[in-house]
């Protein structure tokens, strides 16, 4: 049984071994907890894809956020993911891992596909089981799901995150921010890109690549110190999705020191673009406070939904 660095040893070591393609049944799943593990398995020089069934979401729902999230990553060709659509619904946890078709390895047991249940605080066990017998159940289920980039998946889509806060997979409460008393979910918070001084930096923050040598639409959203410590973000390193009001979602992760910044890892200039393009400004330009001002917000607000999936508001105050 293993119950220590499940991580390493359920989704990177077989692949190492020559996994190629992980099939995957999880209750939950998170589309942060997919992008972290490609990213970790590139960072390996490996080549793998995720096949996911999402078991849980005829009754509980897929969240919204979430589900735009795993749209987008299936767009890059190593992830497929689909849903259970009817009653029963499924709670297994299996991992199966394939090469060139054919079962390498198999684990079965309590995590969930998120990083919660991989990286984070929770006590999880995981023992390995036959592969055959592990792909040829995850076969099964195959017909009793849809794509999530199929129009009829919109049906087990939710709103709400209650079902995953009542398995247990994310923490009641947070920190907060204002008193240091508990806060429901639901909690935001808001992150200006002025200075202290009111004023846009010149080559940090949303000007982030505004230096020599830098890609120039490089950018992050600075989180103040307070906010930094409160349990509001995830910590450093734990990837989390930023579903956007206009439908635009972000991966992104926090980092620099003592984790003051919200980047995209994999691409810096991507955050840096988006802002640039919400605000009718050109790529790779300075950005001003006038240019925030005559968009009509100079900050975001951010909502989060759990531990792995918030919701960015950068809509002009006009149309609020």
């Amino acid at each position: 049984m293993i119950t220590e660095q499940i991580f390493q040893k359920v989704l990177l070591d077989p692949a190492m071994r020559g996994g190629d393609t992980l099939c995957a049944v999880a209750g939950y799943a998170t589309a942060a907890m997919a992008f972290h593990h490609q990213e970790l398995l590139r960072k390996e020089g490996i080549r793998a894809s995720v096949r996911l069934i999402v078991g849980m979401g005829p009754a509980d729902g897929i969240l919204l956020q979430n589900h735009l999230a795993f749209r987008k990553l299936v767009r890059e060709d190593w992830l497929e993911c689909h849903y259970v659509r009817h009653l029963p619904q499924v709670h297994t946890k299996s991992y199966v891992w394939l090469k060139k078709g054919v079962p390498l390895s198999a684990f079965l047991g309590s995590a969930n596909y998120t990083q919660q249940a991989f990286l984070g605080g929770q006590r999880e066990a995981l023992t390995g089981f036959d592969p055959e017998r592990g792909f040829a159940y995850f076969r099964s289920l195959l017909d009793e799901t849809v794509s999530c980039t199929d129009g009829a998946a919109q049906g087990l889509v939710s709103m709400d995150n209650s079902a995953m806060r009542r398995q247990g997979d994310f923490p009641e409460n947070i920190l907060s921010l204002a008193d240091n008393t508990v806060a429901s979910y639901g909690s935001s918070v808001d992150l200006s890109f002025l200075d202290r001084s009111g004023q846009v930096p010149e080559k940090s923050g949303i000007n982030w690549g505004q230096r020599s040598g830098r890609e120039p639409n490089q950018a992050y959203i600075h989180i103040p110190v307070d906010i930094g410590k409160s349990g509001f973000f995830p910590e450093r390193g734990v990837h989390f999705s930023l579903c956007a009001d206009d439908g635009e979602v972000l991966i992104c992760t926090r980092a620099q020191d003592n984790g003051k910044a919200i980047e995209t890892p994999h691409d810096n200039s991507i955050l840096g673009k988006y802002f640039r393009r919400r605000a009718g400004l050109p790529d790779g330009s300075k950005v001003l406070k006038e240019d925030l001002e005559r968009y009509g917000r100079t900050g975001v607000t951010i909502r989060r939904v759990d531990g792995e999936t918030f919701s960015l508001d950068f809509s002009p105050t006009f149309l609020r």
